[in-house]
């Protein structure tokens, strides 16, 4: 069976930090795109803000989380999974985090999200 499940979210306070995790099973991940649905917006496509690349692991974030979130995967460990690390967390990071296999991972090109997991809450909050 084919799935993606996301996990790590939880509350946290504001400075602080998350790990979240996307694991793929019944097909091998290639590029993976995570993106965030705030509160309030649930009528509006979530936000793309940070993907690493199948091929060459690459990764690439947004200007709102640069600097603080990152994505990355270790082939050696788990070839199915990928890893988001949330720094230095706000409170408008708090909402939903989906990850998804997408086509493409970089700046100024569409990630073209095409199978997604059913999402993770973030809750940033003193």
């Amino acid at each position: 069976q084919v799935s993606l499940v996301e996990s790590g979210g939880g509350l946290v306070q504001p400075g602080g930090s998350l790990t979240l995790s996307c694991t793929a099973s019944g097909f091998t991940l290639g590029s993976v795109g995570w993106f965030h649905q705030a509160p309030g917006k649930y009528n509006e496509e979530p936000e793309g803000v940070s993907c690493i690349s199948g091929s060459d692991s690459t990764s690439h974030s947004v200007d709102s989380v640069k600097g603080r979130f990152t994505s990355s995967k270790n082939y050696a460990e788990n070839k199915n999974t990928v890893w988001l690390q949330m720094n230095n967390l706000k409170p408008e990071d708090t909402g939903v985090y989906y990850c998804a296999a997408i086509l493409r991972c970089g700046s100024d090109v569409d990630w073209h999200p095409h199978y997604w997991g059913k999402g993770t809450q973030v809750t940033v909050s003193p």
